[in-house]
């Protein structure tokens, strides 16, 4: 069968891609609260199994398992393998004040489908799935392997994608299907971390004088106070990177630390001992992670080092985690993409020869799993449909025939990126 021929049956069956869309949508996956993912992941393991692909199942947290199909090649020692990476948990809905119907009763209006996740992100894992079912319902059998990652966990940086890494999944390259309207990204990354500083000695309130006046006779400060000092110093920092840093695609001062929540002292009738800031660090695509921290470290202890009680109890830092519900912290690597690199170039081929026109390339503004991908050395892109406007938000949507456009690219280009030899590339 010719690949247009497969291109057409998408038209045919598109209100059976809707229906896989609708079905997926109908689980309540919210994170938070997570721990609620269990029925659709096993759905998912279920499709994968009918088309073919072999299943590995494992928890991550309880009842949020990670679900990996692995579809093996005729010749995967000569073809291209690939990882289609994708998570399975939604954006909280608080309440569905605003929302025109249950936001997990899909419903299809005026071109859109409508309902929690169609943009962010099940309606890429849908289009992804239905098309290795079009290829095999047609008998096509692939040369090079398919591997099928649907995820836990992204919407609280509960990182099931890097458990896949971890694991060992590994391919000649790996889509993430997650929002980009249909446009090729990368991306910046997101840190996020703790600066904690502590008094050893904890002082009644009415003592405070003893520590601010001549003669007081106690070496003592409140944490909070010599917070703020740390937290002047962030933003000194931040604007000079705002001047130093650039990255192409990005506007400028998007390297941002934001400190986000703060928690200190224990009572009004103490001088407070304690004082933890809890920062979100964004950083370009060319940067890691660590490097970022560690910017920041050394930045605030040089602050320290210039105040006469922070320079014998300086700042105590711990950076990111592996869930934001279960320790206070997440990590998303940045991903830097090579433009002219095949995955790209492949990529634009495929999504050219069915919107007759090339899709932009460049930077997501938000981050996602792909940097997990692109960390363990996997090139990486990010390719899905929905646009940021309606990621998270109330009547979330995305439009149909964006959606049958995304199953086509994926077709073509899972069809020809495994009949691509490995040398060819």
């Amino acid at each position: 069968m010719q690949l247009d021929d497969l291109l057409t049956q998408v038209d045919n069956h598109r209100d059976e891609l809707l229906t896989l869309v609708k079905d997926l949508i109908r689980f309540p996956t919210e994170s938070p609260p997570a721990r609620n993912t269990e029925e659709a992941q096993s759905f998912i393991a279920e499709k994968l199994r009918e088309i073919g692909f072999s299943i590995d199942q494992w928890d991550v947290f309880p009842h949020d398992p990670n679900v990996v199909g692995t579809l093996k090649g005729e010749q995967p020692d000569v073809y291209q393998s690939l990882i289609i990476n994708g998570h399975i948990d939604v954006a909280e809905v608080e309440n569905d004040v605003g929302w025109t119907q249950n936001p997990f009763e899909p419903v299809v209006k005026d071109g859109r489908i409508y309902g929690r996740g169609t943009a962010d992100m099940k309606g890429g894992l849908a289009g992804a799935l239905f098309a290795l079912q079009l290829l095999k319902d047609n008998g096509i059998v692939l040369p090079g392997d398919v591997i099928f990652q649907s995820v836990i966990g992204e919407e609280v940086g509960e990182a099931g994608t890097l458990e896949c890494c971890e694991k060992g999944y590994k391919a000649d390259g790996a889509i993430v299907v997650d929002t980009s309207d249909l446009a090729i990204q990368g991306q910046g990354g997101v840190i996020t971390g703790w600066v904690t500083i502590k008094s050893p000695t904890t002082y009644h309130d009415a003592l405070r004088r003893n520590m601010i006046h001549a003669g007081g006779g106690l070496y003592g400060a409140s944490a909070i106070e010599k917070m703020v000092k740390l937290i002047e110093g962030l933003k000194e920092l931040e604007q000079h990177w705002a001047v130093t840093k650039s990255y192409q695609g990005f506007p400028a001062g998007m390297s941002t630390i934001n400190p986000a929540v703060i928690e200190g002292g224990r009572h009004a009738a103490f001088v407070a001992d304690e004082c933890r800031l809890w920062i979100t660090v964004h950083f370009y695509p060319d940067e890691n992670h660590m490097e970022i921290a560690k910017e920041v470290e050394d930045h605030l202890l040089k602050v320290s080092e210039a105040d006469p009680w922070l320079r014998h109890h300086p700042p105590i830092f711990k950076w990111g985690g592996k869930s934001m519900i279960e320790d206070k912290g997440e990590i998303f690597p940045s991903l830097n993409i090579n433009q002219e690199g095949k995955l790209v170039q492949q990529l634009t081929r495929a999504h050219s020869n069915i919107l007759a026109t090339k899709p932009q390339v460049g930077m997501s503004q938000t981050v996602t799993d792909g940097g997990w991908l692109g960390e363990a050395g996997i090139p990486t892109i990010i390719y899905g449909p929905g646009d940021l406007r309606n990621a998270h938000s109330t009547n979330e949507s995305v439009e149909v025939s964006q959606l049958v456009d995304f199953t086509k690219v994926m077709l073509t280009f899972i069809y020809q990126w495994s009949h691509t030899k490995k040398e060819e590339l």
